[in-house]
């Protein structure tokens, strides 16, 4: 087996990640399957120039680029999809089903706030529960910069969920 099928088939399973994280932050389905085999195709037409050890994050990279070129062309802004997050249970009853609801539209304007590698670190970790080395193959960072990243990331985040939630007590 040659080198350029090896490390296709070594990220065949990790195309899955990439498909999921193209979806939660809006792409549809479709859209994001199209992206993905459009990148794996560029990795194939480019597999002399990209480090073999960095093929995982190149291929993130190019897709996340991709999906946000089509934005720009469709003049579409590159929001969260947080009707595809699974935040309410269809047992709640109605008022918390609002509360629910209010609280997916605080947390998308406070990830809309963020900086995108914040935000993205933020969805990657806790919406799509990727582990650290996960996270850090994937961004092409070591594990150590990936916490202190996040670190960060969740301190900015608390720190304007805080200055929203003292904006609504003073109403």
């Amino acid at each position: 087996m040659s080198p350029r099928e090896e490390l296709y088939r070594a990220l065949q399973g990790k195309t899955d990640i990439i498909f999921k994280y193209l979806v939660k932050i809006g792409a549809n389905e479709r859209d994001a399957e199209d992206i993905v085999q459009e990148s794996l195709y560029k990795l194939m037409l480019y597999i002399e120039s990209v480090n073999p050890n960095k093929a995982y994050s190149w291929l993130f990279r190019v897709s996340v680029n991709q999906y946000y070129d089509l934005c720009r062309k469709q003049k579409k802004d590159v929001r969260i999809a947080f009707e595809n997050l699974d935040f309410a249970d269809d047992s709640f009853l109605p008022q918390e089903q609002a509360e629910q609801s209010e609280m997916r539209r605080e947390i998308e304007s406070i990830l809309d706030q963020l900086p995108p590698l914040q935000k993205q670190l933020l969805l990657l970790k806790y919406e799509m529960e990727l582990s650290y080395v996960e996270i850090s193959g994937l961004m092409d960072l070591n594990t150590g910069m990936i916490k202190t990243y996040l670190f960060r990331a969740r301190k900015a985040f608390k720190e304007r969920y805080g200055e929203e939630q003292r904006k609504y007590d003073k109403r």
